[in-house]
C-alpha cells in the first residue's frame, strides 16, 4: 500500500495536517478561554467593591451581616453567574451565596487575592470553593474597610451556572464551526499538498520508468531523461542527467565489449584461415624430410630445410600482422600525437628499403623539399604506413621500374602519394584492396602475402581521422594518396 514515494508522502502530509489542526484547535481554545477570562475579570474588576458600596454592606465601620445575607439571596436569583463569598483574613469561608451542598472548600488561597489587590496582570485565577482543583477569575475587596479589614468579599465571576451555559454554547456552536473550519482547511491543504507532491514525484516516476526500460532491454535501449542542452534545475534534474551519463557510458562499454568479442571471433577465424596453408606446407616439407631422409642428397635436404624455414618465417610474419591488426581494431593503442618532420621520416624509410629496391633493380626516391613542414600524428604508426605501402609497391613493381614518394603542401595539410610503375590493379579489384585477406586477380599462386598490409594501413589512418585513396591503371602503375594535418 505504501510502496510508492507518493503514497508515503501523502500519508505523512495527512498526519502533519491532522497534527497541525489539532494543535491549532487546542491553542485557539486555550487562547480564547484565557482571553474570555481576562475580559470578564477586567470588566468586573470593581464588582466586589461596588457590591459593598451599593448594597450598604458596611454601616458604622462594621459589616452589616443582615444586608450581606439579603445580597446573597438577591444575587442567587438575579445573577446566578456569580457567586459571593465572605472570607476572613486567613482565607476561611465565613458565608456564601451558593448552594451549601455544592461548596466543597472551607478556605481559599489568599495569594491570588493579594495579587489582585496589588493590581497584577490579568487574568488572575483564584480557588473555586465548589471544587478542589478548579480555579476561576474573581473580584475581591477588603471589608469593612481597606484600613482595618476584618475579611474579604470574594466574588467568583464564573459560577457553576455560567459554566453550564458556556459548555452548552460551546458544544452547540463553537465546536461545529471549528470542526467545519478545520475540516475545510485540512481538505484544502491536503489537495494542495497532494498536487505539489504529484508535480514533484512525476519526474521521479518518469526517471524510474526510464531506468526500468533500460534494465529490461538488457542495458541497450535508453530513453534520455533530459535534452543534452538542458541545465539542471534541482536535485531531480541532476539525478536524471547523471543517469543519462551513466546509461550512455554503460551502453558504450557494452558496445565495446560486444565489438571486442566480435573481433575475437574474427581473429580466431582469420588465424585459422591464414595459418592453414603455411602450416600445411611446413608439415609437408618436414614429413618429406622424415620419410626420404635416407634417399635425399645433401643439396636436396638443404633445399627442403630452406623451404621449411621460409614457411616458418612467413608464418611468424602472418601471426604478427594478424595480432597487430586486431590491436588496431580494438583501439587498445590510440595514436600518440606529436609533431615531426614528414620529409625526414620518409627519407629514413627509403634508406631502410633501399637495399631491397636495389636488389629488385627498382628506383626508390622521394619528391619534396626537406623543409616542407611538420605534421601532427603518431610517428610510429605513420612509419608503419610507409613501410607497408612501400613494401607493397616494391613487390608489385618489375625490374627497371620505379617507386616514388611525393610530398605536396596543401595549406594546413600535407598530401602524401606513393606511386609505382608496376602492372597496376584491375578496376574490379580496386574497391576491395583494403579488405582483409583480399588477393587481386593478378596475385600468383606462390604469393605469400594475403592482404593484411593494406588493411593495417587503412586502420591506422582511420585512427588518425584520415582517408586513404587508391587509383590505378593497368600497365601504368598504382598510386596511394592520403593527407596528414600540419602541426
Amino acid at each position: 500500500m505504501l510502496r510508492t514515494l507518493y503514497a508515503r508522502l501523502a500519508v505523512v502530509l495527512v498526519l502533519v495536517l491532522a497534527s497541525v489542526g489539532t494543535i491549532y484547535l487546542a491553542v485557539s481554545w486555550s487562547s480564547m478561554h484565557r482571553y474570555l477570562q481576562e475580559v470578564n475579570q477586567r470588566f468586573n474588576r470593581d464588582l466586589a467593591r461596588n457590591l459593598v458600596a451599593d448594597r450598604n454592606l458596611v454601616a458604622q465601620g462594621r459589616l452589616d451581616e443582615a444586608a450581606l445575607k439579603e445580597t446573597f439571596h438577591q444575587y442567587m436569583v438575579i445573577n446566578p453567574s456569580i457567586e459571593i463569598y465572605l472570607l476572613d483574613l486567613e482565607g476561611a469561608i465565613l458565608a456564601f451565596s451558593a448552594d451549601p451542598e455544592k461548596v466543597k472548600r472551607k478556605r481559599v488561597s489568599l495569594e491570588p487575592v493579594r495579587a489582585f489587590l496589588r493590581g497584577d496582570t490579568y487574568p488572575l485565577l483564584g480557588d473555586d470553593p465548589r471544587g478542589h482543583d478548579s480555579r476561576k477569575p474573581f473580584s475581591v475587596t477588603p471589608v469593612p474597610m481597606a484600613e482595618k479589614p476584618e475579611g474579604y468579599l470574594y466574588v467568583v465571576l464564573r459560577g457553576e451556572d455560567f459554566d453550564v451555559m458556556e459548555r452548552a454554547i460551546r458544544d452547540s456552536h463553537f465546536l461545529r464551526v471549528s470542526a467545519w473550519a478545520l475540516a475545510v482547511a485540512l481538505a484544502l491543504g491536503l489537495v494542495a499538498g497532494l498536487l505539489v507532491f504529484h508535480l514533484l514525484t512525476r519526474r521521479l516516476e518518469r526517471l524510474t520508468r526510464g531506468m526500468e526500460v533500460f534494465k529490461e532491454s538488457g542495458f541497450v535501449t535508453h530513453n534520455a531523461y533530459s535534452r543534452p542542452d538542458q541545465r539542471p534545475a534541482d536535485e531531480i534534474d541532476r539525478l536524471g542527467l547523471t543517469f543519462d551519463a551513466m546509461a550512455g557510458r554503460i551502453s558504450e562499454q557494452i558496445e565495446a565489449l560486444q565489438k571486442k568479442d566480435t573481433l575475437r571471433r574474427d581473429l580466431v577465424a582469420q588465424v585459422s584461415h591464414d595459418l592453414r596453408t603455411p602450416l600445411a606446407s611446413l608439415r609437408g616439407y618436414l614429413e618429406t624430410l622424415k620419410l626420404k631422409s635416407g634417399t635425399l642428397s645433401p643439396a636436396e635436404r638443404e633445399e627442403y630445410l630452406q623451404a621449411a624455414l621460409r614457411q616458418s618465417e612467413g608464418l611468424s610474419q602472418r601471426v604478427g600482422a594478424l595480432f597487430e591488426l586486431a590491436k588496431f581494431d580494438a583501439q587498445e593503442t590510440p595514436p600518440q600525437y606529436e609533431p615531426f618532420s614528414i620529409a625526414e621520416l620518409v627519407q629514413d624509410v627509403i634508406q631502410k628499403f633501399q637495399p631491397d629496391a636495389e636488389q629488385r633493380r627498382v628506383v626508390l626516391s622521394m619528391t619534396g623539399a626537406l623543409d616542407i613542414g611538420w605534421v601532427n600524428a603518431d610517428i610510429a604508426m605513420i612509419e608503419r604506413v610507409f613501410d607497408n605501402l612501400i613494401e607493397n609497391a616494391l613487390r608489385h613493381t618489375p625490374s627497371g621500374g620505379q617507386v616514388r614518394v611525393v610530398l605536396v603542401e596543401q595549406g594546413s595539410a600535407i598530401e602524401v602519394r606513393i606511386e609505382d610503375s608496376g602492372d597496376g590493379i584491375d578496376a574490379a579489384d580496386l574497391p576491395q584492396v583494403f579488405d582483409r585477406f583480399y588477393r587481386g586477380s593478378k596475385a600468383g599462386s606462390g604469393d605469400e602475402h594475403v592482404g593484411l598490409g593494406l588493411a593495417i594501413v587503412k586502420r591506422i589512418l582511420d585512427l588518425h581521422g584520415c582517408e586513404i585513396r587508391v587509383s590505378s591503371e593497368c600497365g601504368h602503375g598504382t598510386c596511394f594518396t592520403f593527407v596528414l594535418p600540419k602541426r
